[in-house]
């Protein structure tokens, strides 16, 4: 039976419901959507994860959006959270081809956006998220009015020698390896790491919040990713670093960047956002991979932008007690 846990830094939501959804072909997703704790109704916004991240990840996010006015959606993809896996290490980051992504976003979309959530439609896509967000906005399958996007994976500074390594994964895929971790890869998840040298955060407080948030849902933070993983995140990413397919895009998207980002090429991100036609790219100084886990002020940075780009259509007045929640 699917869950949401809490912590006691880190609460479940209040008002939300919790909702299997199984996609095209066959897999559980874990989902759930809340109503927005505004006077007014903005519209919802999907969360779209990051690889190895799960939904009470996202318990502080989602409280800053419904009092914002809209609903929102949240799900593990496919080989996360409390998501069914193809794989009998469920710590193992895996995914057989990236476009299975797309049929996660897909069940989502005609399971819990179009039949129960308020329109406009938006993503808030961190990471792995952003870049199945940005292939679809290209291929233009988004179910989304707008989408904005915190340090896409369009490029890795983390990863040594990244052509090596994209070629290394993909002959080892190719020899049947593929379900195997990445050299040197084992099940402990990157959240539970030590607060000293991480990649994700500057700010402690979170920073443990989010541990202590990893080691209550156990195996639903996936540890390291596997080959095929990474054949697949390679080809992805190198299709998007085509910057001709940006100008391409035409759903008005906002790109925040970390300035001081570990993980993702920031370079690579103000390059593709440099070419969007209806978009922007903005970067946070200071900021490391996790925006939105990040201090008071690079979240206070975020959502000033996020405010400015999303300012939702307000569609009714709400009745405040239809707003108690519990």
């Amino acid at each position: 039976m699917l869950t949401l846990r809490d912590t006691p830094d880190n609460p479940v939501p209040p008002g939300g419901t919790l909702v299997p959804v199984v996609t095209s072909d066959g897999i559980t997703l874990r989902a759930a959507h809340w109503p927005s704790t505004g006077r007014t109704q903005k519209g919802t916004v999907c969360l779209v994860q990051g690889r190895a991240e799960f939904i009470e990840k996202y318990y502080e996010t989602i409280g800053d959006l419904r009092a914002r006015g809209f609903a929102v959606v949240a799900f593990d993809w496919r080989g996360h959270g409390e998501s069914a896996r193809v794989l009998d290490d469920p710590h193992r980051g895996h995914i057989g081809r990236f476009e299975e992504y797309r049929r996660d976003l897909k069940a989502i979309e005609d399971a819990v956006l179009r039949p129960f959530m308020p329109h406009p439609h938006v993503c808030l896509a961190h990471s792995m998220g952003g870049a199945v967000v940005l292939t679809g906005a290209v291929e233009g399958w988004l179910p989304f009015q707008r989408i904005v996007t915190v340090a896409p994976m369009l490029g890795l500074t983390m990863v040594r020698w990244p052509r090596i390594n994209s070629v290394a994964a993909r002959l080892l895929q190719r020899i049947g390896l593929g379900q195997r971790y990445i050299a040197g890869g084992n099940a402990v998840s990157i959240a539970t790491k030590p607060f000293e040298g991480n990649r994700l955060s500057g700010d402690r407080v979170r920073y443990a919040r989010n541990a202590r948030a990893a080691q209550a849902v156990g195996a639903g933070a996936v540890g390291d990713p596997s080959i095929a993983w990474a054949a697949e995140a390679f080809r992805a990413m190198a299709r998007l670093r085509d910057l001709r397919l940006a100008g391409t895009i035409t759903i008005p998207t906002l790109i925040v960047a970390a300035g001081a980002d570990p993980v993702c090429c920031t370079a690579t991100t103000e390059r593709f956002g440099a070419r969007m036609r209806v978009g922007d790219v903005i970067v946070l100084p200071g900021a490391r991979h996790e925006i939105l886990s990040e201090t008071d002020v690079i979240r206070d940075q975020f959502w000033a932008a996020f405010d400015a780009f999303v300012p939702g259509t307000a569609v009714a007045e709400a009745d405040p007690a239809a707003l108690a929640v519990g």
